[in-house]
C-alpha cells in the first residue's frame, strides 16, 4: 500500500503557547501526536520529549526482530522514562505529562496503533467516521458504564481528568491494537483541542468536503477555531492509496 499524509498544529485562540507536538516520518512508517500538560512550559516539554523519544526508539529498532506491538510498547515506555527523568532534573516541571497516539506501518505486519490518554485515532471509510481509540479519562469510563450520556460528558467539569498519561511512575502498559485498513481509508490522529470543539458529524463534514489532505487538515483546524479554539489543535491525516 502507498500512503499520503499531512499534519497541522495551531495554538488555537486562547492559549499563548502550543503544548501539542506531532511528528510524521518522512517515509510514512509512523505518525505521532502528543498533547502536553503542566505549568512552567512543562506541557510543551513533555509532548516534545514524548515525540522525540518515540521517534528515536522506533528509528533505532525498526529493523529488529521484535514484534510491532513490543516495539510500540517499548517506545512509549521509553518516552515515559524520558519525561520522568526530565521532571527529576527540573522540579518546576514535576507536574508535567502528555497524552500520545501513535500509528505504525511496518511491512512485515498489519498497521498498529498505540495510545495513552485522550488524543484520538479515527478511521474514515466510505464516508463513515469511526473512533478507534478509547479515551483514558474518568468520563469515558463513566459513559461506558452508563453513568452519564455522551451529551452530558461534553460539558462535565471533570471531562479533562485523565486516568492515564505519560509522565507518571505508574505507567507500566499502554493500549496497543492492530488496525483494519484498506485502500481508500483515511486515518485522523488528533489532540483533544479538535474533539473538544467538534463532534463527530462536524469532523466527518470536513473530511467529506476536502479530499485533499492538507486542505482537510486546514479545514478541521479552522472549524475547531470557529467553535472557540479554546485549546491547542493538532491533526495528522494519513490516506491509504493503491500502489501506482
Amino acid at each position: 500500500m502507498k500512503l499520503n499524509f499531512a499534519g497541522l498544529t495551531d495554538p488555537g485562540l486562547i492559549r499563548s503557547n502550543n503544548q501539542d507536538a506531532y511528528y510524521i516520518d518522512p517515509e510514512g512508517r509512523f505518525f505521532i501526536v502528543a498533547d502536553g500538560m503542566g505549568g512552567h512550559a512543562g506541557g510543551e516539554q513533555a509532548s516534545h520529549i514524548a515525540a522525540q523519544e518515540i521517534r528515536a526508539y522506533l528509528e533505532a529498532n525498526w529493523q529488529s526482530s521484535q514484534s510491532t506491538s513490543a516495539l510500540l510498547e517499548k517506545a512509549l515506555l521509553a518516552a515515559n522514562k524520558g519525561i520522568l527523568q526530565d521532571q527529576q532534573s527540573h522540579p518546576e516541571r514535576a507536574d508535567m505529562g502528555t497524552t500520545v497516539v501513535v500509528v505504525v506501518f511496518r511491512d512485515s505486519e498489519p498497521p498498529f496503533c498505540a495510545h495513552v490518554g485522550d488524543s484520538r485515532l479515527y478511521r474514515y471509510r466510505e464516508s463513515q467516521l469511526e473512533q478507534i481509540t478509547e479515551d483514558h479519562t474518568w468520563i469515558a469510563r463513566a459513559i461506558k458504564l452508563g453513568d452519564i450520556s455522551a451529551e452530558e460528558a461534553r460539558v462535565h467539569p471533570y471531562r479533562h481528568v485523565l486516568s492515564r498519561c505519560l509522565g507518571r511512575e505508574d505507567v507500566h502498559q499502554v493500549d496497543i491494537q492492530t488496525l483494519d485498513i484498506k485502500v481508500g481509508d483515511r486515518l485522523l490522529l488528533c489532540s483533544d483541542g479538535l474533539t473538544e470543539e467538534l463532534v463527530a458529524p462536524q469532523i466527518k463534514t470536513c473530511l467529506d468536503n476536502f479530499p485533499v489532505l492538507d486542505k482537510a487538515a486546514f479545514s478541521l483546524v479552522e472549524a475547531a477555531k470557529e467553535e472557540g479554539g479554546h485549546d491547542n489543535i493538532t491533526v495528522v491525516l494519513v490516506v491509504v492509496e493503491e500502489n501506482s
